[in-house]
């Protein structure tokens, strides 16, 4: 009878240690962020296009600075007193949501 209740408990002792889950299980995430390459433009080389947009969707904001791409997109940096905005539109006045 001894045998049999010592039997049960290393049977069930075994079975309870492959249940437990094993410590160090660690799960990365890598992102990877594409940005295209904007290059500082004067307010000036901005199209009217562009600038009209800005003034009627964002009033009383100034332009700030801004930024130009290859694919002709151009993030806009815009105040409106200390708060600062950041938009991108394309060469027509377009607002591109990013």
């Amino acid at each position: 009878m001894k045998k049999l209740i010592l039997s049960a408990a290393i049977i069930l002792g075994g079975l309870s240690v492959q249940a437990a889950i094993p410590e160090g299980t660690i799960s990365a995430i890598n992102s990877v962020i594409i940005q295209d390459e904007y290059t500082e433009v004067a307010s000036d080389a901005v199209p009217a296009a562009v600038k009209s947009t800005v003034e009627k969707s964002f009033p009383n904001t100034k332009l700030e600075k801004a930024y130009k791409n290859a694919k002709n997109e151009y993030k806009l940096e815009i105040s409106s007193g200390e708060k600062k905005y950041t938009i991108f539109t394309d060469a027509s006045g377009n607002i591109i949501k990013k």
